[in-house]
């Protein structure tokens, strides 16, 4: 009698273990209707549809617990090519989030794969790397030879704008190690170069940085837009403006986004009443309903809170997500928009959780646009004339 309820308990265990694998078989099995339904730029792919290989279709049906199902959502998001499509939790080895913490823009350019932007600051500055360099090597392989390998390891090829993807991607590394590439200048011979990945040089900074530069006041965001305590801080920066200076706000270093009561708090110094910053569309309830729905969100004025001087805004590579709702924001309010093109993030994220893990999943689930209806990562400022750059 001992002997068959120890059998009952075993058999149960196993069971429910089953059970358990199964259910996070499901999520993983659910990741390609959950960005159906929801992905905002299924329009990107050919059929419409997300790209999920046949290779990461099997690999689904080998999760069976926490680990692998993280280990397979953050593989199946990378078949999207969207820096702005990432998990909620990561491993140590997972690849670096770009462009939060990458330091080289790259793209491709016919056969070469080019620095576009180098952020300041960065171990790729410090190690003299230019903008116009050639990527040639990573790790040893070839970049070329890289990044098709990347590619194929998902059951995918190449195009260039996944070419481009995958460069950054693995320019940044992986987030326990250092970085091996090899840069070539013009003609000259490449340089192989060992640099730290960027969580191992996070540079701790205050909200903002607020300075005189020559007549105009200069208030520089560190990464900070998602941080409530932001926005005190902008005001106390503001309260230093004298009436009808230029104010200059640097968003080059904003790569992590943020959130629109920071945005609409600093925008609010610069209007003197309800003016429209952004147009917002979701696609995915005219899929499901199909009825298309689309608003333009206002920023308003902030009680003695007003600065009527001019207004320069600075952008580059490192401006991300709300960085970029910024500056289409302060464009729509008259302001100058200046520097480099900027991240390119893809609209909105919204976050969901898989029903049997809750893994979270963080996904371009808005269309963001100019008040003239430009798509937010087809803006693109004015090349920077004589202000000032730090």
């Amino acid at each position: 009698m001992l002997r068959l309820f120890f059998l009952c308990i075993l058999l149960f265990g196993a069971v429910a273990d089953a059970a358990e694998a199964e259910g996070f078989r499901e999520d993983a099995r659910s990741i390609e209707k959950l960005v159906n339904d929801h992905y905002a730029y299924l329009d990107r792919f050919s059929d419409g549809r997300m790209p999920l290989s046949a290779k990461l279709r099997a690999e689904a049906e080998q999760v069976h617990d926490k680990r692998s199902l993280l280990r397979f959502a953050e593989r199946a998001l990378l078949t999207l090519a969207d820096h702005h499509a990432i998990t909620g939790s990561s491993f140590s080895d997972s690849w670096a989030i770009v462009p939060s913490y990458s330091d080289l823009w790259i793209e491709k350019r016919g056969p070469d794969f080019r620095v576009e932007a180098v952020r300041q600051g960065s171990p790729a500055e410090r190690a003299g790397i230019k903008v116009g360099d050639r990527l040639t090597a990573i790790e040893g392989m070839p970049i070329a030879r890289a990044v098709e390998a990347f590619w194929a390891d998902l059951g995918m090829t190449s195009t260039d704008e996944r070419a481009g993807f995958a460069a950054r991607v693995l320019a940044a590394g992986k987030r326990d190690r250092p970085r091996t590439l090899s840069i070539q200048r013009e003609r000259g011979k490449p340089q192989r170069m060992v640099l730290p990945n960027l969580y191992t040089v996070a540079a701790h900074h205050p909200p903002i940085s607020a300075s005189p530069s020559g007549t105009d006041l200069r208030i520089k965001f560190n990464d900070s837009l998602g941080d409530d305590e932001t926005i005190a801080a902008f005001d106390a920066a503001m309260a230093q403006a004298q009436p009808g200076q230029r104010v200059i706000i640097d968003l080059s270093e904003t790569p992590g986004g943020g959130n629109t009561v920071v945005a609409r708090a600093i925008m609010g110094w610069f209007v003197s009443k309800p003016t429209a910053y952004q147009v917002h569309n979701l696609p995915e309830e005219e899929r499901r309903t199909g009825i298309p729905r689309q608003w333009v969100e206002q920023v308003l004025p902030r009680a003695g809170k007003h600065h009527p001087g001019p207004l320069v805004i600075r952008v580059g590579r490192w401006t991300g997500s709300m960085g970029e709702g910024l500056a289409i924001g302060f464009a729509a309010l008259g302001a100058e928009v200046i520097g480099e093109p900027m991240a390119g993030l893809l609209g909105a994220i919204y976050d969901y959780n898989l029903t049997h893990s809750g893994l979270l999943l963080k996904l371009p689930t808005e269309r963001l646009m100019t008040v003239d209806g430009k798509p937010r990562e087809h803006f693109m400022p004015h090349s920077p004339i004589a202000v000032p750059s730090r």
